[in-house]
């Protein structure tokens, strides 16, 4: 039971707010933690020998051990251009580089008795994946289409609405 809410905590995408990571160990000589792990999914077990980390240490940790971006492409005039010295025969462009995807913007349905099982899914394959990039802005919107051949009754009507209110929907209508 406790291995399982450990895991659990630990797959939490809001690593600081709201739990804590999880590390295989710690290396005393270079003051880190080893497999430090913290938004993603874990398998733990009761004989697991592991570690229980901050938030905020883990953050520092993890932020630390992202690699700093280097630049793509020649530095001059313009993209794919070599810049040549005066006075040199060689005019001639070079091949463009390739340019790294910059957005990506995805739909999927999900299966209403699944969502919970669907979305964790999605936040553990697609969501930490992007969310990990540095300097990257995620943003995820949940939108619910609900078609009632019957029609709400008043009681559904006023639970959507004032549960939609309270969990801060920016629109939202029956």
């Amino acid at each position: 039971m406790l291995a399982r809410a450990i895991g659990d905590g630990v797959a939490l995408l809001t690593l600081q707010a709201d739990t804590f990571a999880y590390a295989e160990s710690f290396d005393e000589a270079k003051g880190r933690y080893q497999g430090l792990r913290g938004g993603q999914t874990v398998t733990v077990s009761p004989e697991s020998a592991g570690l229980l980390v901050k938030p905020g240490v883990a953050r520092r940790q993890l932020d630390a051990e992202v690699p700093t971006p280097q630049p793509s492409g020649p530095a001059g005039p313009g993209p794919g251009r070599e810049v040549v010295a005066p006075g040199s025969d060689s005019g001639a462009a070079t091949a463009p580089t390739a340019s790294l995807p910059h957005r990506f913007h995805g739909t999927v349905s999900l299966d209403p008795a699944r969502v919970g099982r669907d979305a964790g899914r999605i936040a553990d394959e697609v969501i930490a994946h992007l969310s990990g990039i540095v300097g990257a802005e995620v943003t995820v919107t949940l939108e619910i289409e609900a078609r009632i051949p019957a029609g709400a009754s008043e009681q559904v009507v006023r639970t959507v609405t004032e549960n939609s209110r309270t969990l801060n929907f920016k629109k939202s209508r029956v």
